[in-house]
């Protein structure tokens, strides 16, 4: 058997403020075990867990990896909108004159995210 995705963890210099953002932009609860100061928190999702971890250095350079997040009740933009609306800052615009593409975003450490079409706009084409 293979193994399967567990978690995806980020850096942050804190975790817990982090947690909390993400929290917003996922729409899921935070655990009652995470608190300020704490070196690390995690966000547990119906797709696995997204851990925060603190380190001493803030991010400097583009991620090697990231998340791709598809709306689940709303369309790309609107998304794009709310999440930019939360913080997040838009770094790159991918979207097409057809609809297709996506936006890279990045959340209040710089840690990169990318917000692509939902599945009914997909179906839609």
């Amino acid at each position: 058997m293979a193994s399967v995705v567990h978690t995806f963890t980020f850096d942050a210099l804190d975790p817990y403020a982090q947690a909390q953002w993400w929290s917003q932009v996922l729409d899921v609860e935070m655990s009652q075990l995470d608190h300020p100061g704490d070196p690390e928190a995690m966000l547990s999702t119906e797709h696995g867990d997204v851990l925060w971890v603190q380190v001493p250095d803030a991010k400097q350079v583009k991620n090697r990896a990231h998340l791709d997040l598809m709306p689940s009740d709303r369309t790309r933009d609107e998304e794009v909108e709310r999440v930019v609306a939360l913080g997040a800052v838009v770094v790159g615009d991918r979207r097409n004159p057809d609809g297709t593409g996506w936006v890279t975003l990045a959340d209040p450490e710089g840690n990169e995210f990318c917000i692509v079409r939902s599945k009914a706009e997909r179906t839609a084409r």
